[in-house]
């Protein structure tokens, strides 16, 4: 063995594991060269995990054996703790920005929030049912993780829609700061800025026809005067067939200077006619003033933003996703007073007398393009949407879709196209607002359109990690496209998070009540040690081509 040739040993490591040939390198000075041969480890990690072959190593690194190392000892397959806090089926869980907590969302109506830190421990609770809640289904923490929203749903029919939106403190206690009305449900809410929030309204205007307004609100909403304004429209789009505005997201406008996706026909007549029609709908009992010296100073200097949402146009089910940029919100500090109670009851008694001239069909012919506002994009997926997730740049947008059968026609809105049980991971590119890139599908969802619901997907740097009805989390390699491990629960699960600071952890929760915390080998040898990371349960492997 002392005079083997180079190219023999070489070829006799390509037939080893890795595990044996590290302890191959551990005979000598020279077998341990060729044990940290980078070809060789080439070989072994497109052994390993069926990459396809002439794929480049993922930008940035340059080591496959550092590659190898960090899909097998760096991904959070290793379940470190499971918690029992919630007395139904947990829905959702989101991550502070700075990793340091964790809040998770259920039907038993509950809001927790967790420490992070290693064993987990309960920080805060609030139960929600004290408002009338039915579950909470939603949670996101500001940017400064001072305050956190929380999206819910009231108690109420099997057909009702309504929502409710909870800010609470997380400086000196857990205290709730606010509540707003949320509807339909499913838009969930999001943060604008550091204290200001995006909620939803929805007004029916005839038969499969509505109108769905987008409102910017104030987190902390104690006024010292009727003239301060907590809430402020945002946007107004008009929905035929059914469709509604549904889960919104605000992105951070990349490349903005070089991307332009303003709607052309947002010109001063436009604006003329749509104020004009918010006259007639009596929608100027207040007049704002716009001086820019009395604008909130929390929304001074902010970039443009883009407005992420899904809707739909041919059917009730989202299977569009609509882009708007938003551009220089205004929420003065002061409202100036509007007509008396007078003009008010005069200009009411006028409208009244135009609405009751029968004009048949005018909303289901309406011409929405002067009278609300449009979506800059609209990118149709041709299938039920049920996810979204933003990067950590908010470059892509990764969506969970379950497709449409090909050549579908839709007769009736009511009745949409069967949806497949594979769920796709489409990503888009937010600067070209194309996909791109590889369609991940190893997930499956059963539950048909009318019963579908929200599977929510999070993004790391690295990774792209997401629940599934089939039982199990999945979490694939973001660039070489490769399924890492599924994460076994005894029910469907909901939603999985990556914390933001070190995505060797990421949190699973289920219809089982239970979530689990998952965390990195490598992480758990330095905690607890080998020995007893060794006797904790594992992600299932899944490595196969997709």
């Amino acid at each position: 063995w002392t005079y083997i040739p180079d190219c023999i040993l070489l070829h006799i490591f390509n037939f080893s594991s890795a595990k044996d040939v590290l302890n191959a390198g551990l005979t000598c000075k020279r077998w341990n060269m060729f044990s940290l041969d980078e070809v060789l480890w080439k070989r072994l990690f497109f052994r390993k995990f069926c990459i396809t072959p002439g794929l480049p190593i993922a930008p940035g690194k340059y080591s496959w054996y550092e590659e190898y190392k960090r899909l097998c000892y760096h991904t959070p397959r290793v379940c470190s703790e499971v918690l029992h806090g919630h007395r139904h089926e947990v829905l959702h869980v989101s991550f502070s920005h700075d990793g340091t907590m964790f809040a998770t969302s259920s039907k038993d109506g509950f809001i927790m929030v967790w420490d992070s830190d290693y064993p987990v421990k309960i920080k805060y609770s609030y139960d929600m049912k004290e408002f009338s809640w039915k579950c909470t289904q939603f949670s996101q923490f500001n940017k400064s993780d001072t305050l956190l929203l929380v999206s819910g749903v009231h108690f109420g029919s099997h057909s009702s829609t309504s929502g409710e939106i909870a800010v609470f403190s997380l400086q000196g206690g857990f205290q709730l700061q606010c509540r707003v009305g949320n509807k339909p449900y499913d838009i969930f809410g999001t943060w604008y800025s550091d204290r200001h929030l995006l909620s939803g309204d929805l007004s029916w205007l005839a038969h499969l026809v509505s109108t769905t307004g987008l409102w910017i609100n104030k987190a902390s909403q104690e006024t010292s005067s009727e003239r301060t304004p907590i809430l402020n429209q945002l946007f107004r789009f008009y929905n035929t067939n059914a469709s509604s505005v549904r889960t919104v997201m605000v992105a951070e406008c990349v490349n903005e200077s070089n991307k332009n996706i303003s709607n052309p026909s947002s010109s001063g007549n436009h604006i003329s006619e749509k104020q004009q029609y918010k006259d007639r709908a009596g929608e100027d009992d207040f007049q704002q003033n716009g001086d820019s010296d009395n604008e909130d100073d929390d929304l001074k200097g902010q970039p443009e933003k883009l407005l992420i949402f899904t809707t739909g146009s041919k059917t009730y089910t989202p299977h569009q996703i609509g882009f708007k940029k938003i551009k220089g919100v205004k929420f003065p500090k002061i409202l100036q007073p509007g007509p008396s109670l007078k003009e008010r009851i005069a200009k009411h008694r006028e409208r009244q007398m135009v609405a009751s001239i029968p004009i048949p069909g005018i909303w289901q012919n309406y011409n929405s393009s002067d009278k609300f506002d449009e979506a800059d994009h609209l990118l149709d997926l041709h299938g039920h949407i049920i996810g979204m997730g933003l990067s950590p740049d908010h470059r892509y947008l990764y969506v969970n879709s379950r497709h449409w059968p090909e050549n579908y026609v839709i007769t009736n809105p009511l009745e949409p196209p069967p949806i497949a049980q594979e769920i796709d991971i489409h990503v888009i590119d937010l600067v070209n607002f194309c996909e791109v890139g590889k369609q991940l599908r190893s997930h499956k969802a059963y539950t048909p359109n009318h019963l579908c619901f929200f599977i929510f997907l999070d993004v790391s740097e690295e990774y792209v990690a997401s629940g599934a009805e089939d039982k199990h989390g999945y979490i694939w390699d973001r660039y070489y496209g490769i399924c890492l491990g599924k994460l076994p629960h005894n029910d469907v699960v909901n939603s999985v998070a990556f914390n933001p600071m070190d995505q060797g952890m990421l949190v699973s929760t289920s219809d089982d009540y239970e979530i689990k915390v998952w965390r990195s080998i490598s992480f758990l040898d330095s905690a607890i040690g080998p020995t007893e990371r060794r006797k904790l349960p594992y992600a299932l492997y899944n490595l196969k081509k997709k």
